[in-house]
């Protein structure tokens, strides 16, 4: 059975191909999105294997399946990118990878802050260039800090773990409360009351659209004074241009960025000798306070190797007529 993997990097191949020895698919990689300039490059394919910033739209479904499709496995867990009304209408089985490494995605958060708080990226380049000078550098003892954690599935539930072990005070909210978060001594409170008190605002929740722009002008200004907001999850949680309006203000203290939400031109790809177009993002990048990195934190060898496993194992089930517990429904 031939699978077609769109934004395919060589670590995708190489991780897809050693695994692929028990199941014996014909896979193509190609380092292209899938968009309505590249669907074609899947006709003939039974199944597609996506990622996060592929287009999977009811006008490209409709275009998979009249080339033959009748599988999409994403290799992540999200899928806000994905019609999952037109994939049934069409007969398409749609699955994803629910749990790779909640530790890699929580541990990279848990990277962000302390390169914030101990202004790590700064510190390295001053030294570079030969300046030791601390001023500017000072950071504040994370145990006693208030953490809130907004969402607390598998991922949020490691991050809390980690937290606690830190000496923090967590605040958690959840529209479905995890009990293991509040045995490890999480305390659920509404959103507001999260935002009002927590000096570490970190997100680990899915893109809904009923948490589309949640970290917005009106819910920063909610927040107490020299917050610093992580975002591991969905960049379009967070309405970039408020963020910014926060930074200028000094109402926001230190911005932790894997996502963002325009990044699809801009993330997985080699751009440095480009000029970025996006002034929006080329903005951000000019604070000292602000640290982006390229939506990697889900990005270590167990993850790698988990992703291939189950999406592997998901496409084996589908060609064979079979029940999958990671299958996605409208």
């Amino acid at each position: 059975m031939k699978i077609v993997f769109f934004s395919a990097k060589p670590y995708d191949r190489r991780f897809f191909e050693n695994q692929n020895e028990e199941f014996g698919f014909e896979l193509v990689f190609v380092n292209v999105n899938l968009s309505k300039e590249t669907v074609l490059l899947a006709k003939g394919a039974a199944g597609v294997c996506a990622f996060v910033n592929d287009e999977l739209d009811s006008d490209i479904l409709t275009e998979l399946s009249k080339g033959g499709t009748r599988f999409v496995q994403l290799r992540c867990a999200g899928f806000n990118n994905v019609d999952l009304k037109a994939a049934a209408r069409l007969g398409l089985r749609v699955g994803r990878v629910p749990e790779y490494s909640p530790y890699a995605v929580a541990e990279h958060a848990l990277a962000l802050i302390l390169g914030l708080n101990r202004k790590v990226h700064r510190a390295y380049n001053r030294v570079r260039d030969g300046n030791f000078a601390l001023d500017g550098l000072m950071g504040f003892d994370l145990r006693g800090t208030i953490v809130g954690v907004v969402g607390t599935g598998k991922i949020g539930r490691v991050f809390v773990g980690i937290m606690k072990g830190l000496g923090c005070e967590v605040l958690a909210y959840d529209p479905y409360p995890n009990p293991e978060c509040e045995r490890l001594g999480a305390r659920y409170v509404e959103l507001d009351e999260l935002y009002r008190s927590s000096r570490i605002v970190s997100l680990h929740c899915p893109l809904t659209p009923e948490s589309f722009h949640m970290v917005d002008a009106e819910s920063i200004g909610t927040m107490r004074d020299d917050v610093m907001i992580i975002n591991t999850s969905r960049g379009a949680l967070v309405d970039t241009q408020a963020l910014i309006a926060g930074l200028k203000s000094r109402k926001i203290g230190h911005v932790g960025l894997d996502v963002y939400e325009e990044e699809a031109d801009l993330f997985f790809e080699d751009l440095s000798s480009e000029i970025i177009h996006d002034d929006v993002f080329a903005r951000l990048m000019t604070f000292p306070n602000v640290l982006i990195t390229g939506h990697q934190a889900f990005f270590t060898q167990e993850a790698m190797l988990r992703i291939a496993q189950t999406s592997l194992e998901n496409l084996k089930g589908f060609a064979a007529g079979e029940s999958c517990a990671n299958e996605l429904f409208s």
